[in-house]
């Protein structure tokens, strides 16, 4: 041991080692914790186990896992649930209205809206709770209005809700430590080093909890986009259809096919049309030359 660093400093310093060494085990927890994460999402996507699965289970751990447990733990899985619908409607303002009350009536409150004149579309996000999602499909589908399109999203973050969890409780852990060591100390040098460290695992404790409130808040409460559109007038819905671009295009298409054919029966008459022609009108020429001659070659019948 060097003369200029004393027993209790390198007790210090071989503590603080040890404590960064279990700082790390948090991060080394969180593949055993994303397994344990992943094994309820393969449960609830696979078929569910039989009777003698489960009790065979059962026998091997003592009698450790049950089926209500593994069932409870299907119902502890964390999912995000988003979704966005498009309702076309007579009236925007009073369909704002009911959608609004309807975010109310289901438990949850509207986060963002989104309205222009009354012959604009509005748009509305809904916070609802998760297990209220379908309901508020359900309410959309039953208003005055035409759905134009659905669309609905799911994330099943319940692995990453656990990592969280198991990481901020090791860091918890070694927080707990870090403080025994600062009341301990005695000498400046090892109350800075244990503070310094005691700080940044304070801020890595607040960072994941952050992301742990932010994940379960998600999962908590559904996110619904809702978009309110007018319906067309009918001069709109008679115009809608109408393209004068496409119809041009049809026209000028027509207009080249008839020059094609006729370019194709040009083509037939120079190539197969005129010598037809040339040799007919030469055999019609032979003929009638030809004839006559044969006739005058001809006995003369006697007469009485």
């Amino acid at each position: 041991m060097q003369p200029g660093i004393s027993r209790r400093t390198a007790g210090i310093l071989i503590l603080l080692l040890a404590l960064g060494a279990a700082a790390c085990a948090a991060s080394a927890a969180s593949p055993a914790a994303q397994n344990a994460g992943e094994q309820l999402g393969g449960r609830d996507q696979g078929a569910q186990p039989a009777a003698g699965a489960s009790a065979a289970a059962s026998a091997g751990t003592g009698g450790s896992v049950t089926d209500a447990q593994a069932f409870a733990a299907l119902a502890d899985r964390q999912i995000i649930k988003t979704g966005e619908v498009t309702v076309e409607v007579d009236n925007v303002a009073a369909s704002l209205g009911r959608v609004r009350a309807l975010a109310t009536e289901l438990g949850g409150y509207v986060g963002g809206s989104q309205a222009g004149t009354l012959e604009d579309s509005a748009s509305l996000t809904l916070r609802i709770p998760a297990d209220r999602f379908e309901d508020g499909l359900t309410r959309l589908h039953e208003l005055d209005g035409k759905v134009l399109s659905e669309s609905t999203r799911e994330e099943d973050v319940t692995s990453q809700i656990v990592d969280l969890d198991a990481r901020i409780k090791n860091l918890e852990a070694s927080e707990r430590q870090y403080r025994a060591l600062v009341e301990r100390a005695t000498a400046v040098d090892d109350i800075l080093a244990v503070q310094t460290r005691l700080d940044a695992v304070r801020g890595e404790i607040e960072q994941l909890s952050a992301q742990l409130e932010q994940l379960s808040g998600l999962a908590g409460l559904s996110t619904l986009t809702v978009t309110l559109s007018p319906s067309p007038t009918p001069v709109e819905r008679a115009t809608e259809d109408w393209d004068p671009g496409a119809t041009f295009e049809n026209a000028t298409a027509a207009l080249v096919g008839i020059g094609q054919s006729l370019a194709d029966i040009l083509i037939w008459l120079g190539i197969v049309g005129v010598p037809l022609l040339i040799v007919l009108a030469v055999a019609t020429v032979v003929v009638a030359r030809v004839l006559p001659l044969a006739r005058r070659r001809l006995p003369v019948p006697p007469t009485e």
